[in-house]
C-alpha cells in the first residue's frame, strides 16, 4: 500500500507539471492572489474541488475491484496489463481526456473561467482533478492501481493522495513562481526530443516508464502483496502504540485548540503582513507639490486696454 500511496502522490505531481497546460495553474495562484497568506486558504478550497470529482470516482472503482475480488489472478493480470500500456501511451504522447466521459463537465469547466474568488477556485479543482489530454494516462494509471486494491477506503486514500500531488506542488510553486523567472519554468516544463522520427516530452517519457514499472513490479508481486513494506514492523508498532493516544477525549480536545491557535495566528500574520504591504506602498507613492503644499495662486491675465 506505501507503494501505491507514494505512486499516487507522484502522479499527482507529474499531472501538475504535465506539457499540456498544467503548469499554468501556478501562474494562475500567483497572479491573482494578492498575498502569500491567501495561498493556504486557496490551496484548501481546491483541495475540496479535487475531492469532490476524485474521491466518487474512488468509491466506484473500488467497488468495480470488489466485485472482482474473488478472482485475484484474473484482476492482478489485468492491472498489470493495464498499467503497462497507459504508461506506453503516456510516453508516446498519446494522451485523453477523461472529463469528457462526465456529464455536465463543460458547463462547470465554463464556469471555472468565468468565476472569482474562492467559488472559481474551487471550481477550477473539480476542473483539474480529471481534466487534461495529457493527463489523463496518470489518472487512468491511478484509477487502475485502484481498482487493483479491490478495496473501496483503499481507493479513495489512492485518489484523495494523488490530489494532495497536485495540491502540494502548487502551492508552493506559487509562493516562489516570482523567483524563478523564465529560465526555472523552462526547466519544470521539460522538453521535447526526437527520438526514431517521433517528437516526444522529457516529462511525459519519465512518467510513462514510471507507470510501466510499477505495472510490472504489480505483476511481480502478485498486486503489491508480497512486497516488503517501506516502514520496518517495529517501528509500525511503535506508531500504532502512539497513535492509540488520540482516542483520549482530553488529547483530542487539546489537538483541537492547538489546530485552532495554529490556524489564528497563520490569519493573524497573514494580516499583518498585508497592512505592512500596504503601508509601504502608500509611503512610495510620489506626493504631488500641488495637493500637499497648498493649491497654487489662480493666474490672472491683464488685458490691454
Amino acid at each position: 500500500m506505501e507503494i501505491g500511496i507514494l505512486t499516487a502522490f507522484l502522479g499527482g505531481m507529474l499531472s501538475l507539471l504535465s506539457p499540456c497546460g498544467a503548469l499554468l495553474l501556478p501562474g494562475f495562484f500567483a497572479s491573482s492572489l494578492t498575498s502569500r497568506a491567501q495561498l493556504i486558504p486557496h490551496g484548501l478550497v481546491f483541495y475540496a474541488g479535487l475531492l469532490v470529482t476524485l474521491v466518487p470516482l474512488g468509491v466506484g472503482i473500488g467497488a468495480v475491484g470488489m466485485l472482482v475480488a474473488q478472482h485475484r489472478g484474473v484482476l492482478v493480470a489485468v492491472t498489470s496489463l493495464l498499467l503497462i500500456v497507459l504508461g506506453a501511451m503516456h510516453a508516446l504522447g498519446w494522451g485523453f481526456d477523461l472529463s469528457r466521459l462526465l456529464p455536465g463537465f463543460d458547463r462547470v469547466q465554463q464556469r471555472a473561467s468565468r468565476g472569482s474568488g474562492f467559488l472559481r477556485t474551487f471550481l477550477l479543482g473539480a476542473v483539474g482533478g480529471v481534466a487534461g489530454f495529457c493527463a489523463g494516462p496518470i489518472l487512468g494509471a491511478v484509477l487502475t492501481l485502484a481498482m487493483g486494491q479491490a478495496d473501496v477506503l483503499g481507493a479513495v486514500i489512492l485518489l484523495a493522495v494523488y490530489g494532495a500531488g497536485m495540491v502540494v506542488p502548487l502551492m508552493l510553486l506559487a509562493a516562489v513562481w516570482d523567483l524563478l523567472g523564465g529560465r526555472g519554468r523552462s526547466l519544470l516544463r521539460g522538453r521535447t526530443f526526437t527520438l526514431l522520427g517521433r517528437e516526444l516530452h522529457t516529462t511525459t517519457v519519465v512518467t510513462g516508464v514510471v507507470i510501466m514499472a510499477l505495472g510490472v513490479l504489480f505483476w511481480a508481486t502478485n498486486g503489491l502483496v508480497t512486497l516488503p513494506s517501506l516502514v520496518p514492523t517495529g517501528t509500525l508498532a511503535r506508531w500504532q502504540e502512539a497513535g492509540s493516544a488520540l482516542s483520549d477525549p482530553t488529547v483530542q480536545i487539546v489537538v483541537i485548540i492547538a489546530a485552532a491557535v495554529v490556524a489564528l495566528l497563520l490569519w493573524w500574520w497573514g494580516r499583518q503582513r498585508s497592512r505592512r504591504s500596504r503601508r509601504a506602498s502608500r509611503a512610495s507613492d510620489p506626493v504631488d507639490d500641488n495637493t500637499s503644499g497648498g493649491s497654487a495662486a489662480p493666474s490672472t491675465t491683464r488685458q490691454e486696454p
